[in-house]
């Protein structure tokens, strides 16, 4: 069937055609149909989940309870809906060994006992294919851990999951190039760093064999998508480019990094590089051609995870890349000289690298979201209005280490009781100021004892804003409260800035041209600022830029093994960034 004829349906015709999407409640579908038209199965979907968002948690438990338990009854005939014994043969739940089969009914039974719903996980996973058995099992055996209000929502998040998978077989459109692009994803993902491959953890830093492989990798990757020329440049950026229509026509450049944290995950950057390649790949296949050229460049270095020049590679094409880096040793003594020629890489050409802005339209950048707020709005692109501003500080109180028990509570001078107090204060006023963050991530007690009141606390400040002038606000508070403690407390405080980046605030005109993509595709309108740094960030020092968030899962969590998305949201992305690229060339 058609959503043109699902649109135009009687009502009760339109009912039948959305039946056993959600688990013996068809009156969520029955609600949402009154909100037709529909211009996607995105908006549909999207239209379904507020429904139930606003049916209550009576209403939200009771769906929940309708839900079988995973391989507790796939055996009994007349126990599962069609619809759910099909998905749960796809993971192989309905044919486990008897020991599988004891230790899911055992965990059921613990779920169950503490939760008082059944645990619901959308098994086909986050690219509909399956999970597999072991996947399950270590889902089941981590959530058991959460709090109930958490599991909850976590829960109804999963059976979101299961009715878009519904959806897409009911309508037969399944998202191919979303497939695809998590297929790139995966590929990617075999290439590790020594240490970790080992243990399944993935981690790929600047110029290890890991990263060259990526690197080798991706080169080959963008020729089969049918990119004009394709290099890896003197700092490894794989840089592939999509000529014009006309020579001489500017080019739009687009990318993110394929480097990764320690024991990171798989999306965080890599998407970026893959979604603008799926486009290039459609209008490669297609013989097309648009008014300007298209320049994905596969940033080789983001996270600043072996040498301390974070965003060293953007820094290159913006001509801000400092000689003194290559100088820089990481923990083994290698400089990053040393690194680039070993990997081939020859780093007197640095300079020529900045790229003119006269050559280019702009720069966009397609990236995870790598937060919650997507996953809690059930919506999967937001729009981003700003790259947040941040400093970051180490600093250290330092007190008096007496003896824990026969120091009096009004004598003692506590360090880490000072930045305990700090921690606290940040919360608040973090808190009270919109879309400000502030953390204190690392807290350490030199040489501390269990029966010693703390004489140093050695810790870190993180603070970020959307502007500047928001960030410098909330820096200033801390700090004075910072001082008011000490003073107090009759302790002394070291602090020293590491590290301060400006806001980049997204361009009005190429925000626009990203909302206008979402919108096409039927979804709702989010706008939200980016709390974490990304390559847009040093690219607007030279080109207008504007980004576009992704949805995660599991929360959004990120810079983690259990970071994912599903494909069903990166043939959005695609999607939108598809019309992006028809917006322009009708500019």
């Amino acid at each position: 069937m058609t959503l043109d004829e699902l649109n135009s349906a009687p009502l009760p015709q339109a009912q039948a055609m959305l039946a056993g999407l959600y688990e013996h409640s068809d009156w969520i579908a029955h609600q949402a149909l009154a909100q037709r038209p529909f211009k996607s199965l995105a908006q549909l979907q999207y239209a379904m989940a507020k429904v139930l968002d606003g049916a209550g948690r009576e209403a939200q438990l009771a769906l929940l309870r309708a839900h079988p338990e995973l391989a507790g009854k796939g055996l009994v005939p007349g126990e599962l809906t069609a619809e759910s014994r099909h998905e749960q043969k796809k993971a192989g739940l309905t044919d486990c060994t008897p020991q599988e089969l004891a230790t899911i009914q055992q965990f059921n039974a613990d779920y169950r006992a503490k939760f008082d719903w059944p645990f619901i996980v959308a098994v086909r996973g986050p690219r509909g294919t399956g999970l597999r058995k072991a996947e399950i099992l270590a889902t089941m055996a981590r959530r058991l851990q959460e709090h109930p209000d958490f599991e909850l929502q976590e829960c109804l998040r999963n059976v979101h999951r299961i009715v878009e998978i519904r959806l897409a077989d009911k309508f037969g459109l399944q998202p191919e190039r979303g497939h695809q692009v998590w297929d790139w994803q995966e590929a990617l993902a075999q290439h590790s760093d020594p240490g970790f491959a080992e243990r399944g953890e993935l981690t790929v830093t600047y110029l290890t064999a890991a990263h060259q492989a990526c690197a080798r990798e991706l080169v080959q990757r963008m020729r089969d998508c049918g990119m004009d020329e394709v290099h890896i440049d003197c700092v490894g950026n794989v840089v592939g480019r999509y000529h014009p229509q006309e020579a001489g026509a500017p080019y739009l450049m687009t990318g993110s990094h394929y480097d990764t944290v320690r024991n990171g995950g798989k999306y965080d950057g890599r998407l970026g590089i893959f979604v603008p390649l799926a486009c290039v790949q459609a209008l490669h296949q297609a013989g097309r051609r648009l008014p300007f050229g298209i320049e994905v460049v596969a940033f080789s270095e983001e996270e600043g995870q072996r040498f301390a020049a974070t965003f060293l590679s953007a820094s290159a094409l913006t001509g801000s890349f400092a000689p003194q880096w290559l100088e820089q040793k990481d923990a083994d003594g290698i400089s990053m000289r040393a690194a680039m020629q070993a990997a081939g890489l020859e780093p007197a050409g640095i300079a020529a690298l900045k790229r003119d802005p006269a050559q280019y339209l702009g720069f966009v950048e397609v990236h995870i979201e790598q937060g919650p707020v997507l996953h809690a709005l059930h919506i999967p692109l937001g729009v981003v209005t700003s790259i947040n501003a941040s400093v970051r500080m180490m600093g250290a109180v330092q007190g008096t280490a007496s003896h824990a028990g026969t120091t009096p509570m009004d004598q003692r001078r506590d360090a880490a009781c000072a930045v305990a107090e700090l921690a606290l204060y940040m919360e608040q006023r973090a808190s009270a100021d919109g879309d400000s963050v502030a953390t204190i991530g690392q807290w350490q007690v030199p040489a501390g004892s269990v029966n010693v009141v703390p004489g140093r606390c050695e810790f870190s400040l993180d603070m970020r804003a959307p502007t500047d002038a928001q960030r410098d606000a909330l820096c200033a508070d801390v700090l004075a409260q910072l001082d008011a403690i000490c003073q107090r407390r009759g302790l002394q405080k070291e602090l020293r800035e590491t590290m301060r980046a400006s806001a980049a605030p997204s361009h009005p005109a190429w925000q626009q041209r990203w909302e206008r993509a979402v919108q096409a595709l039927g979804l709702p309108l989010h706008r939200m600022p980016s709390g974490a740094g990304h390559d847009a960030m040093k690219m607007h020092d030279i080109l207008p830029q504007a980004m576009l968030f992704v949805r995660g899962q599991n929360r959004g969590i990120s810079h983690n093994p259990l970071e994912s998305s599903t494909s069903a949201d990166m043939q959005l992305a695609v999607e939108a960034f598809e019309h992006l690229l028809a917006d322009l060339a009708g500019r």
